[in-house]
C-alpha cells in the first residue's frame, strides 16, 4: 500500500509517517518509481509507535524497543525479557516527571490559596501585574 493509504488506515499524517521512516521506525519497500510500499503489518507498527509516544517515550527509545515488541491483539507486549531494564528506566523517568509536575502544581496551589482577593490588594502591590510585566521569583 502507498503512504496515503497507510495514513488513512492509521489516522497518522503522511508527514509523520515520513518522519517515522527518517527515524528508522518504519522501513517501507521502495518501488522502482521511488514510491514507498507499505505492508499490512506496518499498520500495527504505526499503532505501536503511537502507543509508545503517548507513553512518553522518545523516538530513539522506541527505535530500540520496537523490535522486541509484538502486538498481542490487545496491545504491545515484550518479546525479549532483556528489554525489561529499559522499560523500568523509562517508567522511572516518567514517574519522576509526574512527581515534578505534582510538586509544581502544589506550589501554585499554595500561592493561589494565599493570594488575597483582588479588592484587598493595595495598588502598589499590583503595579507589575497591571503593567503586563512578570516579576522573577
Amino acid at each position: 500500500m502507498r503512504i496515503g493509504e497507510l495514513s488513512r488506515r492509521t489516522g497518522v499524517s503522511e508527514r509523520l509517517l515520513r518522519y517515522y521512516e527518517e527515524q528508522g521506525l518504519l522501513r517501507p519497500h521502495r518501488r522502482p518509481s521511488g514510491y514507498r510500499d507499505y505492508r499490512d503489518e506496518d499498520i500495527g507498527t504505526v499503532r505501536g509507535i503511537r502507543t509508545l509516544l503517548a507513553a512518553g517515550l522518545s523516538t530513539t527509545t522506541i527505535g530500540e524497543l520496537l523490535p522486541c515488541l509484538v502486538d498481542s491483539g490487545q496491545g504491545l507486549v515484550p518479546a525479549c525479557p532483556e528489554m525489561l531494564p529499559d522499560l523500568y528506566r523509562e517508567r522511572q523517568r516518567i514517574s519522576d516527571a509526574v512527581a515534578d509536575l505534582l510538586a509544581a502544581r502544589g506550589v501554585l496551589d499554595t500561592i493561589i490559596t494565599a493570594t488575597l482577593p483582588p479588592d484587598a490588594l493595595e495598588p502598589p502591590a499590583c503595579e507589575a501585574v497591571g503593567s503586563g510585566r512578570r516579576s522573577e521569583v
